[in-house]
C-alpha cells in the first residue's frame, strides 16, 4: 500500500480492520464547523469507492479514548488536539485498530490531510484496511503549484476547481496562476477584447474554493517583463522598452523574450500600480507575486542612457523596489522571480522586509549554486523546479523527476521556506494539462518529506494511487512517450517561423540542427510499443484511470505525425515514400480531435495559434501538388 506524499512515520500493527457497510463518521468535541467538510469528503469517498452510505454525527461519544471503548459499530473518529498540545499546524495522526479509525489533527488543516491519507488507502485496500499508526507532518510549510494561465491556455472554471481538488489530495497548500493579459482588467479592453479572460468573479469564486481546501491562492501577475499583449496595444505600446516592438510579427519565442516595460517613464509605474491594485483585492492571500523575471531588454532601448548612468542592476533594483514597496504598503508580502537578481544577490537586502525570492531552475542537472547564494545573503526563498511540459506535446517526466528531486533536496538542505513547482505553457501550451500530473505529484511528495525515493519507487506508487493501475506500470509507460518525440513541437514551430522569416532577434531559437535525426528511424517502432502498452494498461486500471488514457493515445498519434514531418523537413524520406497529401489530411484530422480535447478543460484562449502552425504544415505538405 502506498501513501503520497510518503508519511514521516508509518508503523503496521497486527490485524486488519473491516470497514462495514453501516457505520458512522464522528466529529469529536473540539472540532469546528469547517471540519464538517473533512467529514463530508470522507463520506463521499466511502460512497464512491465502496458504495457505503455512512452517517455523520457529532458528540461526546466520539471523543478520544472513550470512543475507542464505547463505540460498537464501525466508526471513523475525526478529532483535534487540545490547543496546548499542538506542535505542527499541519500535522496529523492516523490510527487504525480493531476499535475503528481515528484521525487526530493538529489543526483543521491537519485533520484534512489525515482524511486525504485515508482516502488513498481506501482506493487501494477497499473495505479491509491494515491496522497501523501514522504520524505525519510536512517538512516545508509552503508547498505550491504554479500554473501558466496565459501562454495559450486559460482553464475553464470547472478545470480550475478539479485542479484544486487534485492538489489538495496530495497535500499541496498553495496555488498561483500566471497572468500577463488573461485577466479582465477593467481598463484593458484593448488587451483582452479578442480573448477569453478570467474575470473578477472567477477569481473570487476560486479563492473561496481554495480556502475551503486549505490552499492559499496567491495572486501572480507580470509587472516588469513579459507584457506582450499589453505593450502591443495602441494605448500602451509607448511604454515598451524597445521602440516599435508592437510592429514585429508574432513569434512564439519573441512573445516571451521581449516586451519589458520602460522603467524611465513614470507612466509605466502608474500602469503597474493600477494592475496590482485592481487585482489584489480579489484575493485573501497575504502574498503577492510581482514576477519581474526575464527583463531581457532592460537598458537596451529607451532606458539605455539611464542604464549607462546607473547600470542595469540599478535600473532593475530601483523599479523592483517600487513595485515591492507598493505591495508591502497594502499589507501583503511581495514575491518575485530571482533569475535577474541572482547576478547581484546583495540587492535583496534593499527590498522590503519579508520579501520572498522565487529561485527557479529547470535543468535536470540544476546546480545548487543559486540556492546557496541566496542563503548566504539571508534571502527568504522558495525553490522552484518545473514539470517539464513546455515546448512539447508530452512532458519529459524523467527530466521532471531529476529537476524536481534536486531542487527539493536543495530546499531542505539550504533552509528554503517553500517549494513552488511550475507548469509553464511556452509555445502555446500544447501539452494537455493531464500530462503534468506526475510532475505535480513529485513536487508534492518531495516538499512534504525530505526522504526522496527513486523513480523506481515512486512511479509505481503514482500509478497505483493516482491512476488506480493494479500493475503499477502506467507512469513508466507514459514516460516513454517523450523519448519517441524527435521532431517535437519546438522544432515544428522553429522550422515554420524560420521559413516565414520571423527569426529576428531570436535567431538562435530557429536552428533545428539539434534534432536527433538518427533517432527518427527507431522512434516509430518505440512509439508503436508504447501505444500497445497504453491499451494493455487500460485492462489493469479502474474507470477513473482508464478514462485518462485517451489523451496519451492522442498525443502518441501527434508525435508520430510530427516525426513524419521531420523526415520530410530533414530530407530523410526513403525514396519519397511518404504520401504528403495523406499526411496533411491525417494531421488536420488529428488537430480536430485535439481541439475537442482542448475544449474539455480550456477556454478558447489562444488555441488559434496552434491551429495556425497545423494549417501551415498542411499547406507546406501540399505545396508541390499540381
Amino acid at each position: 500500500m502506498y501513501v503520497l506524499p510518503e508519511p514521516r512515520s508509518m508503523e503496521y500493527q497486527f490485524g486488519r480492520y473491516r470497514v462495514c457497510y453501516h457505520g458512522t463518521i464522528y466529529l469529536a468535541e473540539g472540532t469546528e464547523p469547517e471540519d464538517y467538510r473533512s467529514a463530508s469528503l470522507l463520506k463521499k469517498e466511502l460512497q464512491e469507492q465502496l458504495g457505503f452510505f455512512w452517517e455523520i454525527e457529532k458528540g461526546s461519544a466520539a471523543k478520544g479514548a472513550a470512543a475507542k471503548k464505547n463505540l460498537k459499530q464501525a466508526c471513523i473518529v475525526l478529532q483535534k488536539k487540545e490547543e496546548t498540545e499542538k506542535e505542527k499546524p499541519e500535522g496529523y495522526r492516523l490510527q487504525i485498530n480493531q476499535q475503528g479509525i481515528f484521525i487526530t489533527g493538529e489543526s483543521s488543516a491537519g485533520l484534512w490531510y489525515g482524511v486525504q491519507t485515508l482516502r488513498q488507502m481506501l482506493r487501494q485496500e477497499d473495505a479491509i484496511l491494515p491496522c497501523l499508526e501514522i504520524e505525519d507532518e510536512p517538512a516545508l510549510p509552503n508547498r505550491g503549484f504554479y500554473h501558466d494561465a496565459t501562454r495559450g491556455r486559460i482553464p475553464k472554471m470547472e478545470e480550475l476547481k478539479q485542479m484544486v481538488d487534485h492538489l489538495a489530495f496530495y497535500k499541496i497548500n498553495q496555488l498561483q496562476l500566471y497572468i500577463e493579459h488573461s485577466f479582465l482588467f477593467p481598463d484593458f479592453s484593448e488587451v483582452w477584447r479578442d480573448d477569453t479572460p478570467l474575470t473578477a468573479e472567477d477569481i473570487l469564486e476560486l479563492d473561496r474554493y481554495c480556502k475551503e481546501r486549505y490552499i492559499d491562492l496567491v495572486p501572480s501577475i507580470a509587472s516588469f517583463g513579459h507584457l506582450y499583449k499589453v505593450l502591443r496595444t495602441r494605448q500602451y505600446a509607448g511604454l515598451c522598452e524597445l521602440p516599435d516592438a508592437e510592429k514585429e510579427p508574432f513569434s512564439f519565442p519573441g512573445r516571451m523574450a521581449h516586451h519589458t516595460i520602460d522603467v524611465t517613464q513614470e507612466e509605466s509605474f502608474e500602469l503597474v500600480k493600477k494592475m496590482i491594485e485592481d487585482f489584489m483585492p480579489l484575493f485573501t492571500s497575504r502574498y503577492f507575486n510581482v514576477c519581474a523575471d526575464e527583463t531581457f531588454d532592460l537598458g537596451k532601448g529607451k532606458s539605455k542612457e539611464e542604464g549607462e548612468r546607473i547600470g542595469r542592476e540599478g535600473l532593475y533594483v530601483s523599479f523592483l523596489k517600487r513595485i515591492c514597496a507598493l505591495v508591502a504598503e497594502h499589507g501583503r508580502i511581495p514575491m518575485f522571480w530571482g533569475d535577474i537578481i541572482c547576478e547581484f544577490p546583495d540587492a535583496i537586502k534593499e527590498l522590503p522586509e519579508g520579501t520572498i525570492c522565487l529561485n527557479w531552475g529547470y535543468s535536470p542537472k540544476q546546480s545548487a549554486e543559486d540556492t546557496k547564494k541566496f542563503q548566504e545573503v539571508g534571502a527568504i526563498q522558495y525553490v522552484c523546479p518545473g514539470v517539464q511540459g513546455w515546448n512539447s506535446l508530452v512532458n519529459d517526466m524523467k527530466g521532471a523527476y531529476e529537476n524536481i528531486s534536486r531542487m527539493c533536496r536543495y530546499a531542505h538542505e539550504y533552509g528554503a521556506v517553500g517549494v513552488l513547482n511550475t507548469d509553464w505553457g511556452d509555445y502555446g501550451h500544447i501539452n494537455h494539462p493531464e500530462f503534468s500530473t506526475t510532475g505535480m505529484i513529485y513536487g508534492a511528495a518531495f516538499s512534504w518529506n525530505p526522504h526522496i525515493p527513486s523513480r523506481g519507487e515512486i512511479n509505481p506508487a503514482i500509478a497505483k494511487v493516482e491512476y488506480e493501475d493494479s500493475r503499477g506500470w502506467f507512469v513508466d509507460t507514459i514516460s516513454g512517450l517523450y523519448e519517441c518525440s524527435i521532431f517535437s513541437w519546438y522544432f515544428m514551430v522553429a522550422y515554420k517561423e524560420r521559413c516565414q522569416g520571423r527569426a529576428g532577434l531570436e535567431a538562435e531559437h530557429y536552428d533545428i540542427k539539434n534534432v536527433r535525426w538518427e533517432a527518427l528511424a527507431d522512434a516509430e517502432d518505440q512509439l508503436s510499443e508504447r501505444e500497445l502498452e497504453l491499451y494493455e494498461e487500460m485492462t489493469c486500471m479502474e474507470e477513473r484511470g482508464r478514462k485518462r488514457v485517451y489523451a496519451y493515445l492522442l498525443a502518441a498519434e501527434g508525435i508520430r505525425l510530427f516525426n513524419q514531418i521531420g523526415k520530410i523537413v530533414g530530407g530523410l524520406e526513403e525514396g519519397g515514400q511518404i504520401d504528403k497529401n495523406a499526411l496533411a489530411s491525417s494531421l488536420e484530422h488529428w488537430y480536430r480531435r485535439y481541439r475537442l480535447l482542448w475544449y474539455t478543460v480550456s477556454r478558447e484562449s489562444e488555441l488559434y495559434r496552434i491551429g495556425e502552425v497545423i494549417s501551415w504544415y498542411g499547406d507546406y505538405l501540399r505545396s508541390d501538388i499540381k
